[in-house]
């Protein structure tokens, strides 16, 4: 604030008097309103849900809570005893970007700057990639600005390759990112990734071998909108977990709809208030965003599972898929909308091992999650399909909103070799 030189010392010139008055009454202390972490032991996952707190898990899988202090009282005046875990915001150190970059909180890219930087690569690469805009999301439907939902397909090109047909020559990866606006990492690590195949080809032994053999599809941001909320906040990134659909009244950031809780495999049993966090939507594929990724899913691989809920996908079965999320450094397996495991535990237990070997993270079945992305793409289409949970719940790499610099000294060098695993794992995942 700027003050005039001689109204300010003519202000302090004058004695100050303090008569009492309502006025004058002494504020009352407002409630801290910075988000943290809290730790809650001993509390109920189903409970803290339907009380409608922001749930998420931190170490060892032990359950957290995202708030302020008005959120802990809450938590306290339920009987709980909410422990302070770590800030939700960290510091943001200084970053040099190239003129005219869109980012945010220390380097972040807004999702107008990743389309333009998926561009760039199938520009860049045209033997390499083939990119496709696959739907729209929720505010484009409305006429309302927003964005494409693009999807870029990575493979030494052939005859036939990167079409959107189910009956594909090669075996094919998948991997979506960012379906959780407010998970920040998650869409770097999948362009890290993209980087790591295109640029590798022809040098790297691995990444050529692999891309001789099998088509990588990337959907780098699946909720833009959403995206765009968070970016708004600037070094202050808003909360924003859904899409920007919200035609309730719901503030900001809990309006919108759990883009990872409207997929129709087993939808309903998630949030049923509109202003929930896992708010499920209005009913199974509701969103824009979902009829975009389960059409897309659909033109990639072909139904290769029965439909009762024990029928297993068989060991000739092609195609792995992997949803990128923060936070809590698990790998996660279906199922989602129930504890009993699935029909393939084994095979998926094993691929799930074999990507734990690189970064570390524990692999456990989900639980409680209805309607989620790796529920469609493994219940509807067979595919071993998993859920990546980046970071712990502490530390200037962990929650939401990691350091800028987390991603190139720790997520990408620990998921680097997972990835890897996971599309050479595509030709056979339940065989090896």
């Amino acid at each position: 604030m700027k003050f005039r030189v001689g109204l300010l010392a003519a202000a302090l010139a004058v004695p100050l008097v303090l008569v009492n008055t309502p006025s004058n009454a002494p504020l009352a202390a407002q409630p801290d309103a910075t988000p943290y972490y809290w730790q809650v032991p001993d509390a109920s996952e189903r409970v803290l849900k339907a009380a409608g707190f922001d749930v998420e898990h931190g170490e060892g899988g032990a359950l957290q809570v995202v708030g302020d202090q008005r959120v802990a009282d809450r938590l306290t005046g339920m009987g709980l005893r909410p422990v302070k875990q770590d800030t939700v915001y960290k510091p943001v150190l200084p970053r040099v970007m190239d003129v005219g970059v869109q980012s945010f909180y220390g380097g972040y890219r807004t999702p107008a700057e990743n389309s333009t930087r998926l561009s760039a690569v199938a520009s860049a690469f045209p033997a390499l990639t083939q990119l496709y805009d696959i739907g729209d999301s929720w505010l484009k439907t409305q006429g309302r600005g927003g964005h494409d939902i693009r999807a870029i397909c990575i493979t030494k090109k052939q005859a036939g390759d990167c079409a959107l047909n189910p009956n594909s020559a090669k075996p094919r990866f998948a991997m979506i990112a960012q379906i959780h606006a407010r998970e920040l990492a998650t869409s770097e690590l999948a362009f890290r990734w993209i980087d790591h195949l295109t640029k590798g080809y022809g040098s790297d032994a691995e990444v050529t071998s692999i891309m001789d053999t099998t088509e990588l599809w990337v959907v780098p941001v699946a909720n833009p909108d959403g995206v765009d909320i968070v970016a708004s906040g600037g070094n202050s990134p808003r909360m924003q977990r859904k899409n920007a659909n919200n035609p309730t009244g719901c503030a900001s950031p809990t309006g919108g709809v759990d883009l990872n809780r409207n997929s129709t495999f087993k939808w309903g049993g998630a949030g049923t208030s509109r202003c929930d966090e896992t708010y499920q939507g209005t009913s199974a594929g509701s969103e824009p965003e979902t009829k975009a990724l389960e059409a897309w899913f659909r033109q990639l691989f072909p139904d290769q599972r029965g439909p009762g809920d024990t029928d297993p996908a068989p060991v000739t079965t092609k195609g792995v898929m992997i949803t990128v999320h923060s936070y809590g450094n698990l790998i996660m397996p279906p199922w989602g909308w129930t504890w009993n495991a699935n029909p393939n535990k084994a095979g998926l237990d094993r691929l799930g091992a074999k990507m734990a070997a690189f970064n570390g993270y524990r692999v456990v079945a989900e639980g409680d999650t209805t309607g989620t992305t790796d529920d469609f793409t493994y219940g509807n289409l067979g595919i071993a399909s998993f859920t990546f949970e980046l970071g712990s719940g502490s530390g200037n790499c962990g929650g939401f909103f990691p350091q800028f610099s987390c991603i190139d000294s720790l997520f990408w060098p620990r998921n680097k070799g997972a990835f890897v695993e996971a599309a050479k794992a595509a030709k056979a995942p339940y065989a090896s």
